[in-house]
């Protein structure tokens, strides 16, 4: 069963409408819980690199929650390139936390219990999902 797409949507469209660029805020929270991280990433010129991965990691999430059109194989396909890079799995799960996370810090009141359900259930799907395909 899948996460209700309308309350994942709904909390990016939220998002959207309080700030223009998630990006900045994502991976602040990732290098703050997951120091490690920022050694992934070139000090200088990193951010479209940033940017482009969130965009892609967002659409891959719109679509695993809804019809899985195809985008959401992006995760999987992600899961193995990053476990070929080192990437610990708890790690690359991770970041679906952080985004969540950031998310909910920018919604605040407006973070509904249906839409913490939504991404409740949307992580331990996506977590099951994410393996190293055969």
């Amino acid at each position: 069963m899948s996460a209700p797409l309308n309350s994942i949507e709904n909390s990016f469209e939220l998002a959207a409408s309080r700030c223009a660029d998630l990006t900045p805020l994502v991976y602040q929270r990732l290098f703050e819980q997951h120091p490690e991280t920022r050694t992934m990433f070139r000090s200088q010129g990193s951010e479209p690199v940033m940017g482009s991965m969130l965009a892609l990691t967002i659409e891959a999430i719109l679509d695993f929650a809804g019809e899985r059109r195809g985008h959401f194989r992006l995760i999987a396909c992600e899961f193995a390139s990053h476990d070929g890079y080192g990437t610990p799995r708890e790690l690359f799960i991770a970041f679906f936390a952080v985004i969540r996370d950031t998310l909910r810090d920018l919604l605040g009141d407006e973070w509904s219990p249906e839409i913490a359900q939504a991404w409740d259930q949307l992580l331990v799907e996506i977590d099951a999902f994410a393996t190293i395909p055969a």
